[in-house]
């Protein structure tokens, strides 16, 4: 089957563009859907990420925690009246990556968002051209595609404005979210009983931001 992309070709955004581009056009929307597909990031600059990538999985959680009342108030503050949605799609068992953004997603889901979860097998006849794109549509005016390194650090963002194509990807979205389960049975059943994930070593050094010169995260 096609990818939902098609043949369209974004317009490349640096990150300091993007993170200006992303609430400009995030205050104007009314709908929010969001992709996730890959199994291994990295979130260099998020204190919780930072924990894990250091093997304090303990901390890490206390600080996804500790988080929750700030995600009460950007939600109240700055998503309130945009209906924000997210498909996540996983392979199970999951990567130590995955098993530590399930948790933060977990919270997330009790703080007022809206996330499912698809098994990847669900998804695998759409990807006989390749694995789905991480994309995030707003309303039918923006899409982003997001791009990673080698380390699975963000490192630049694609762009659409194309109606046609980005609301064709935001029906795509959408009938995937449909399918999914609810992320709190979800995680219920495959996440809660698990042991802290075991690391084999940090997957990125303390200053990969500096030394990379890219700025800190935005939210999303």
């Amino acid at each position: 089957m096609p990818r939902p992309l098609g043949d369209a070709e974004g317009e490349r955004l640096e990150l300091p563009e993007y993170y200006a581009d992303f609430p400009r056009h995030f205050r104007h929307a009314r709908e929010f859907w969001k992709l996730e597909r890959g199994q291994v990031y990295a979130e260099p600059g998020d204190a919780s990420w930072e924990a894990f990538n250091g093997g304090d999985w303990g901390e890490s959680m206390r600080l996804i925690e500790e988080r929750r009342e700030d995600l009460k108030r950007y939600r109240e503050e700055v998503v309130a009246g945009t209906a924000t949605r997210r498909v996540r799609i996983v392979s199970l068992p999951p990567t130590p990556y995955l098993q530590w953004e399930l948790e933060v997603f977990r919270v997330r889901e009790e703080t007022g968002d809206q996330i499912r979860v698809l098994d990847e097998s669900a998804v695998a006849p759409l990807e006989d051209h390749g694995l789905l794109p991480d994309i995030s549509t707003m309303d039918t005016d923006v899409m982003y595609q997001v791009v990673y390194d080698e380390h699975g650090v963000l490192a630049y963002v694609l762009r659409y404005t194309d109606k046609p194509l980005v609301s064709r990807c935001r029906d795509f979205i959408a009938d995937l979210y449909h399918t999914g389960e609810p992320i709190a049975s979800f995680f219920e059943r495959e996440i809660a009983h698990l042991p802290p994930p075991q690391m084999t070593g940090r997957a990125l050094p303390g200053d990969y931001l500096e030394t990379t010169n890219r700025p800190r995260p935005s939210r999303s």
